[in-house]
């Protein structure tokens, strides 16, 4: 399975959008799956906060993993995931025409209200699901294919 289809089907079976695409490829960067999950576990729903989409946020712990060398502790050393995130935010924003959840999802996931609307009108499906695929393949087209 590729890591598109890998990072909806987890998103499908529960995960939050960041644990799905850091899950996705965490096999790749010497994560297991429980790693990848607890480090990302914050960030779905905008982070809970209304903020960057969680799928967003999944890529760009990605791109640290695959971008940033042993120089990463230093500014110059962080530019080049700076870079990557960058390209991949303007990416996600032609395609999804926003970054943050709230955007993109069309309601508030910080209320119950928001929730619930979210789930009744199966926007997990009609708008999470695609966020992720777009995040994902935006992803795999910036990376090196795995083993490479």
């Amino acid at each position: 399975m590729n890591h598109v289809d890998k990072a909806a089907d987890l998103f499908r079976s529960g995960h939050a959008c960041s644990q799905s695409i850091l899950m996705a490829w965490a096999p790749d960067y010497a994560l297991n799956a429980g790693q990848a999950a607890r480090l990302a576990a914050g960030f779905g729903g905008g982070m809970r906060v209304g903020s960057v989409c969680g799928a967003v946020t999944g890529a760009f712990m990605v791109l640290g993993l695959a971008v940033c060398g042993e120089d990463c502790v230093t500014g110059e050393g962080r530019a080049t995931a700076a870079a990557a995130n960058t390209t991949f935010a303007e990416r996600f924003r032609e395609r999804m025409s926003a970054l943050d959840c709230p955007d993109i999802i069309g309601c508030d996931l910080r209320t119950a209200e928001g929730k619930a609307t979210a789930r009744e009108s199966g926007l997990f499906e009609s708008k999470c699901v695609p966020a992720v695929r777009v995040a994902a393949e935006i992803l795999a087209g910036m990376l090196p294919p795995a083993g490479g």
